[in-house]
């Protein structure tokens, strides 16, 4: 277990299921003491699943021109709008996992640099775009579990999830974690002195790698088991309490 005892520098904080509650909000309280944490001198870093387009307005509400990390690690942020790093997943590897979605009948959607694309909304020509994610959904967990059991022999994925009931693919090697390695090189910093909060499987390399991880009250269990200390859930101001808490020790 690491120290929580220790100074820390980068504040890394996943979106969905996190910082936000199931409004798809962020408190006030979190807002506040986010604030706090900036003013303290701690990096603050979005860190999400969630493609740059959808995540640069949380960024903005909260006043942060800090990096970010988004779809899961696929692309690095020196600031809003000022790409560091983008890692790509093959088109040959999306489409593949297209038709797995279509034999499965199950919801879909992917990432590419010029935005979302999903079962609803597809592209005709997918050899032409720059993908960084594709993701399966569906609460038919069993179904879930098999396509699981098929992509995992494949070689070249990075598969977590953010919620119980969907897989997410990136590149080999793209995980949270990974990012905030790059980023600790940019800022000069150790991950000693990197806290990750998150809840899902796709915070649980950056939570298992920073001096301090955080599960929410409301993550997975395997995350959980994997973070230093669990704090309140998203609707009870976990990220507050972790600030608070681990971060500004008050």
């Amino acid at each position: 277990m690491a120290d929580a005892t220790g100074k820390y520098k980068l504040l890394a904080l996943d979106l969905d299921g996190t910082l936000l509650n199931d409004r798809s909000e962020i408190s006030e309280t979190n807002i506040e003491w986010v604030r706090r944490a900036v003013e303290a001198g701690v990096t603050v870093c979005v860190s999400t699943g969630r493609g740059f387009p959808s995540a640069l307005p949380i960024a903005e509400q909260l006043g942060l021109y800090t990096p970010m990390i988004t779809v899961n690690g696929g692309e690095i942020w020196t600031k809003p709008h000022e790409i560091h790093r983008r890692t790509l997943l093959d088109w040959e590897k999306i489409a593949r996992l297209r038709e797995i979605a279509l034999r499965y009948n199950v919801w879909y959607w992917a990432y590419s640099t010029g935005g979302i694309h999903n079962k609803e909304q597809w592209v005709d020509d997918v050899p032409t775009l720059d993908w960084l994610k594709f993701g399966f959904y569906s609460e038919d967990v069993p179904v879930l579990q098999d396509i699981l059991r098929e992509i995992n022999d494949w070689e070249g994925l990075e598969i977590s999830n953010s919620s119980p009931y969907n897989i997410e693919i990136n590149a080999m090697g793209v995980s949270k974690a990974t990012a905030l390695m790059e980023l600790c090189k940019m800022l000069g910093c150790e991950m000693s002195e990197v806290v990750s909060i998150g809840d899902s499987l796709n915070d649980i390399a950056a939570i298992r790698a920073s001096g301090l991880g955080i599960a929410m009250g409301n993550a997975q269990e395997e995350v959980k088991f994997a973070a230093n200390v669990v704090t309140a859930s998203n609707t009870e101001d976990g990220v507050a309490e972790a600030i608070r808490q681990y971060v500004l020790r008050t």
